[in-house]
């Protein structure tokens, strides 16, 4: 898991407390996972453990629950949330293009996506889908009105 803050210090009870600064660290298995769940641990130190990057037209509330109470993910690019019925999505995770192929509707969108960035080779489009999970990868989320799911390319 990564998150933007930093480790300051530790609590009594062993959780890591953060610091508003906002960089990437990989919070160990004591990192206290209710503190954030509940907002706590971002309420502390003025903090967010997710980019708002990707999460327009969402409510406040959504926008809050996202940036301030859900832990991030790594990603080479900078990681993004994706939206789908004006709500947020939930990560799925990272997947190559075995897992994605599960998903139809998501390969669809990469591939208007990939049209919309300016490839409109088919067989390349085709061969760089193909080959996720080797050097690139994607990232799967699910709508959490719809069950549709839908993905973004991620590459070093």
């Amino acid at each position: 898991m990564i998150s933007k803050v930093r480790v300051r210090r530790r609590s009594p009870s062993g959780s890591l407390l953060i610091r508003r600064q906002r960089v990437r660290v990989r919070p160990s298995p004591r990192f206290c996972p209710r503190c954030i769940a509940d907002g706590s641990a971002a309420d502390r130190f003025a903090g967010e453990f997710t980019d708002s990057y990707g999460l327009d037209g969402v409510s406040d509330d959504v926008l809050h629950e996202v940036t301030r109470r859900t832990p991030g993910f790594h990603a080479w690019q900078d990681p993004h949330w994706l939206v789908h019925c004006h709500d947020a999505g939930a990560f799925v995770g990272e997947v190559g293009y075995t897992e994605l192929a599960e998903h139809p509707e998501a390969l669809d969108q990469l591939r208007a996506d990939m049209r919309m960035d300016g490839c409109h080779d088919e067989s390349q489009v085709e061969r760089i889908l193909t080959h996720l999970g080797e050097g690139m990868t994607a990232m799967l989320f699910r709508c959490t009105v719809c069950n549709a799911h839908l993905a973004y390319v991620d590459a070093s």
